[in-house]
């Protein structure tokens, strides 16, 4: 079973739901805040590894949504320094286990890299549960979702059956 670093916005259901399926699995999760880490440039940017720049970015965060920031228009260094100065654009959550690093809860990857399935037939309904939805959680881009949120931006409580999967998206 692995140690896995979990760097989340603090609330956020999606985030809980990730959590809750690595435990199942028997990883023990250490969370930090992503949103007040203190980052820098190299450190952040060895969670993205080759993938493109447009994959870096939390596609619900407000500046993105409001067309203020266009991660297709950015490069590396530019969409790093955004990221540092406002991280509710980074993609959640940053994940490390050992020497490796990851961004963004990708089910495929993990049960490769570090196995999804559950420990003990108590957790196994629960786990195929959480698989089956869409575990990508805030990071998870291209849609909106504005209606699953309340007054002051924060995550809804109604419509939980049918957008269960829905999280924080900011």
């Amino acid at each position: 079973m692995a140690r896995v670093i979990f760097y989340e916005k603090p609330g956020c259901k999606g985030g809980t739901r990730q959590k809750v399926l690595l435990t199942a699995a028997g990883h023990e999760v250490i969370t930090y805040n992503l949103l007040t880490e203190p980052w820098t440039v190299e450190r952040l940017r060895s969670f993205f590894g080759d993938r493109p720049v447009t994959d870096w970015f939390n596609r619900s965060a407000p500046q993105i949504k409001s067309g203020e920031i266009v991660p297709e228009q950015l490069d590396e260094q530019t969409a790093l320094l955004l990221m540092l100065r406002e991280p509710l654009l980074i993609r959640r959550p940053l994940l490390q286990v050992g020497d490796r690093r990851e961004v963004g809860f990708d089910v495929e990857i993990l049960e490769t890299w570090i196995g999804l399935k559950p420990v003990d037939e108590s957790f196994r309904a629960m786990s195929e549960n959480l698989m089956s939805q869409d575990l990508q959680g805030c990071a998870h881009g291209g849609h909106s979702h504005d209606h699953h949120h309340d007054h002051q931006g924060g995550c809804s409580h109604h419509g939980q059956q049918e957008h269960h999967r829905q999280s924080c998206h900011h």
